[in-house]
């Protein structure tokens, strides 16, 4: 009697090939939407910078902060009498107390001992404070190694920066929430009394392939053009360390992301689920301000090739300055 086949090593070969096919996909889109955005992809070895990051996210949005960094403050909820089991829990107490609802934030940072061995008798510690100055929040310099957990907190109408160009001012609303080291290195250019070689160097409309609110038109190609504005926050005399990878959603117009790791940024004029869930969102540009970012995206370009991707650069870079904004303006109290 004939023996029964085995149908084991038949599947097993079938479930690798589907594995490997899985694998060569999102390896593909990955280089492809690097391509689109970096022209020096290829050229330069990577040097990125693994840095320790507490991330936490929730349904009521983003929880994340710096490890290694306890930042000081006026305390509103002493660590001693508040504990938590994560730094999640935390975060969102001190968001708890920041809804815009009864006026200013009364807490804007949060800091959470999470290391079971390093923190001992302040395992679970919560203190929540409040700074004197938010874009310039104290912090340790000195001393023994840090065991603490930080970030902090931007209320309703508050962390907004501009992005000064000859053409208006783009105002950005920072989320450090979800993008702690980003919108740290942002604080970092305010204290600059310049951003030379800070600037925008490319440049693509919408065109027929979205229309004004961003949508894709339905049949249209995704690009060229790209509908995005791209630049450089990388000022000249100054040491750039390398963003880690933090919040990666979906790219929607006014989405202001990193290129890999920065400092190439970029601005989305169009909502690009096409690009999956690829770059890291640092901020959005509110609103009424997009007008700005079109008209940039209509200066004068010339054509170049990145990669073998057609690309539009400006004829004449446009230079930025990343500023404090001294009064609240537009709808900047709605964000």
């Amino acid at each position: 009697m004939g023996r029964r086949q085995n149908d084991s090593e038949p599947s097993r070969f079938i479930s690798l090939s589907f594995l490997l096919v899985g694998l060569i996909s999102c390896a593909l889109v990955y280089t492809v939407l690097s391509v689109v955005l970096n022209p020096n992809i290829g050229s330069k070895g990577s040097n990125f910078e693994s840095l320790a990051l507490a991330e936490v996210s929730s349904d009521g949005g983003c929880c994340r902060g710096i490890e290694n960094l306890e930042l000081w403050g006026a305390a509103v909820k002493w660590g001693s009498d508040f504990k938590f089991n994560s730094s999640k829990e935390c975060c969102q107490a001190c968001k708890a107390m920041c809804t815009g609802i009864d006026g200013p934030c009364l807490c804007d940072t949060w800091v959470f001992c999470g290391n079971k061995k390093a923190c001992g008798s302040k395992f679970g510690e919560c203190w929540l404070k409040k700074q004197k100055d938010v874009f310039a929040p104290d912090r340790q310099e000195a001393g023994d190694p840090v065991i603490w957990t930080s970030g902090i907190i931007f209320g309703k109408g508050e962390g907004i920066v501009g992005l000064e160009t000859e053409y208006g001012t783009l105002h950005i609303k920072l989320f450090p929430d979800c993008a702690p080291h980003s919108v740290a290195y942002i604080l970092e250019l305010l204290t600059l009394r310049h951003c030379a070689g800070c600037q925008f160097h490319r440049a693509e409309g919408r065109g027929q392939l979205w229309d004004a609110e961003g949508n894709h038109i339905k049949k249209a190609p995704f690009g060229p053009p790209f509908a995005m504005i791209q630049g450089t926050l990388e000022a000249q005399g100054t040491s750039f360390k390398k963003i880690p990878t933090e919040e990666c959603p979906y790219i929607r117009r006014g989405s202001v992301a990193w290129v890999s790791s920065g400092p190439e940024f970029f601005i989305s004029l169009a909502n690009h689920q096409e690009w999956k869930k690829a770059y890291t969102v640092f901020g959005s540009v509110l609103p009424e301000d997009m007008e700005i970012a079109e008209k940039i995206a209509q200066l004068p370009t010339k054509s170049d090739v990145w990669n073998n991707i057609n690309v539009s650069v400006l004829e004449k870079p446009v230079p930025l300055l990343v500023r404090r904004l001294k009064t609240r303006q537009g709808n900047l109290n709605k964000m």
